[in-house]
């Protein structure tokens, strides 16, 4: 659905990025990764048209980006944009006009949108009068009203308790499942994990990570198990593996190891199983927040 080509940006000497490239599938969710300051949401907002690219091309649907893609994308950006002193229901038609929609079809997804997201009776009040929670609420109805087919999310998380980021989520879950393209950009990395099909990962203008969720992950896997043995036995000069970590745990013990070049868990459980049980052994595949880590701290 959308694909980004060498794109570079300048402001005055600071150039935000560089050379950055990427494709969104369409129908997936796209995690757009980085910390603070890394050219995320300059990127963003040279998809949104807010500002220009000084260098290379973005293509919606095969089309090269212009104003007639402007109503087939909703985005929610990180710093809300509300007026304060606007009654909620006016703002959401005015918002909804803005991208396309009738005052009539406006008002009867409005209704719907309210009644699902339990704000039947916010209509009359004004933004500076709801909670931040309840302003994030209102931002992301105006966000998904006119049904865009690629979602921008910039920390769609932010000022929400847990009870209300799952409602968010679950809302997420439920427009990609209706055919929306959604792109991603939060600090909050389990939710990554648990929403996110492919992601990249921008710092410091360039873009140094990008793949599927589960390809970047096992490019990562170290060879560290798990291990959970019944009773303690001495852990010294074992030919299979390095232990890095014992503890007790409340069902026994729970080793952590690395394995040694050239052998395998079956080779580890052969060696152990002569001394103890075996309660369970599990692969440690690096979270996607460990990976981020890993990566920033390489080029810092």
């Amino acid at each position: 659905m959308l694909k980004v080509s060498h794109i570079v940006k300048e402001y005055a000497k600071h150039r935000a990025l560089d050379d950055v490239s990427l494709e969104v599938q369409k129908g997936t969710i796209f995690g757009l990764l980085g910390p603070n300051g890394a050219g995320k949401t300059s990127l963003i907002r040279i998809i949104n048209q807010i500002t220009g690219p000084d260098e290379g091309e973005i293509f919606f649907n095969g089309e090269k980006l212009n104003q007639t893609h402007i109503n087939k994308i909703g985005y929610l950006p990180e710093e809300r944009g509300l007026y304060k002193k606007m009654e909620i229901g006016e703002q959401m038609l005015y918002l909804a006009q803005l991208k396309g929609l009738s005052r009539a079809e406006a008002a009867k997804r409005i209704k719907f949108w309210f009644e699902k997201m339990e704000m039947q009776s916010w209509w009359k009040k004004k933004v500076e009068d709801l909670s931040k929670g309840m302003q994030q609420k209102v931002q992301f109805v105006a966000t998904v009203l006119h049904e865009p087919e690629l979602i921008i999310l910039d920390e769609p998380f932010s000022g929400f308790d847990p009870v209300n980021a799952e409602v968010i989520k679950n809302e997420i879950l439920e427009l990609n499942q209706k055919g929306s393209t959604i792109i991603f950009s939060t600090h909050r990395m389990e939710s990554v994990e648990e929403l996110c099909e492919h992601i990249a990962l921008i710092n410091k203008s360039h873009k140094i990570l990008d793949g599927s969720v589960k390809s970047i992950k096992n490019a990562y896997r170290n060879s560290t198990f798990r291990i959970g043995i019944d009773q303690k036995i001495p852990l010294n000069g074992f030919k299979t593996f390095d232990l890095t970590q014992q503890k007790t745990m409340d069902e026994g013990e729970q080793l952590t190891i690395k394995l040694k070049a050239s052998f395998s868990t079956n080779d580890v459980l052969q060696e152990l199983i002569p001394q103890t049980g075996i309660t369970y052994l599990e692969e440690v595949i690096p979270t996607i927040n460990e990976i981020f880590i890993e990566k920033v701290k390489q080029l810092n």
